[in-house]
């Protein structure tokens, strides 16, 4: 795998506490990687840890072939948005992205022109001159995560960045992400994991300060060899069932109320499946829904 970043057996204590304990997690060039964890379980310690911000007591971090952060290697190759961050009062986002971009070591033009398009693409045209201070605080996040496109860097860090956003803006920005999947390395941090779903192509779970899980989200989710039929009822006979698919493994989570077909996808096509298998069980309950794959919740949740 040839990996963006790669880190191994980091450590980081605040105090007795082991924010980090043995961290290891490589993420692949071009992907989409989704940290899950609950809080304090080292999410954001292990980005600021790679963005250059903190220090490590031990580990070795390696971001784009280059050893730990280097301002003089890595300056405009890597950005960062934290959770909590916020943007001066006063500034204005143009003059303030402008800004950012020659930190970055862009010309002032090139500065500009790309201030000027990440503010379009993130529906901020219209408050180019606006005082931060104006703005609402879904703006606000805008701003923040236009900012991390200055310049197109190879690999961006995002804690959390649709939190506060309303629901317009939320498929706006996830379609704004999305598009950047297989051009450069995203790493996104969110509690929302129906946004991880839609925006990633690869997960890892994240507890107690180790990455206790790694996939890429086709492989844990079962995509390619799952399908789930949300019922009714539960099939009062199995029979007709096992017959119908008799290569296929069956099992009924009674919580939701669905009944779960993993099968070789090398010997049959979803399709195939169906066409085979609802004639047995409509006869016996109503089937609501049908999708190819686990949720991400029912998988993270089996990890606990």
């Amino acid at each position: 795998m040839n990996a963006a970043i790669e880190t191994t057996d980091l450590v980081k204590r605040y105090g007795a506490r082991r924010a980090l304990d043995g961290l290891t997690l490589a993420v692949p060039r071009f992907a989409v990687l989704g940290l899950v964890g609950p809080n304090g379980a080292g999410k954001t310690t292990w980005m600021m840890s790679v963005a250059g911000f903190l220090h490590i007591e031990s580990g070795q971090i390696d971001l784009l072939g280059n050893g730990p952060f280097n301002p003089a290697v890595h300056a405009g190759r890597i950005t960062i948005l934290p959770q909590d961050s916020e943007l001066p009062h006063e500034s204005r986002p143009l003059e303030l992205l402008t800004h950012y971009g020659l930190l970055q070591g862009l010309t002032r033009q090139e500065a500009a022109q790309s201030a000027a398009a990440m503010l379009d693409e993130v529906h901020l045209g219209d408050r180019f001159n606006a005082p931060i201070r104006s703005l609402s605080h879904g703006m606000r996040k805008r701003v923040m995560i236009a900012q991390c496109f200055l310049g197109y860097p190879e690999v961006v860090l995002l804690d959390e960045p649709l939190s506060g956003l309303d629901p317009r803006e939320v498929a706006h920005m996830r379609a704004f992400l999305t598009k950047r999947r297989g051009r450069q390395t995203l790493v996104i941090s969110s509690h929302n994991l129906h946004d991880i779903e839609v925006l990633c192509d690869h997960v890892a779970f994240i507890e107690k300060g180790r990455a206790v899980r790694l996939a890429t989200l086709e492989e844990l989710l079962g995509k390619a060899s799952t399908l789930v039929y949300a019922l009714t009822a539960e099939p009062a006979d199995y029979a007709p069932l096992a017959t119908a698919v008799p290569d296929a493994t069956l099992t009924f989570d009674a919580a939701v109320s669905s009944l779960i077909c993993k099968y070789d996808p090398h010997r049959a096509t979803p399709g195939e499946i169906n066409s085979r298998l609802l004639p047995a069980l409509l006869p016996q309950c109503g089937v609501t829904t049908i999708t190819c794959g686990a949720n991400l919740e029912t998988e993270y949740l089996k990890n606990l």
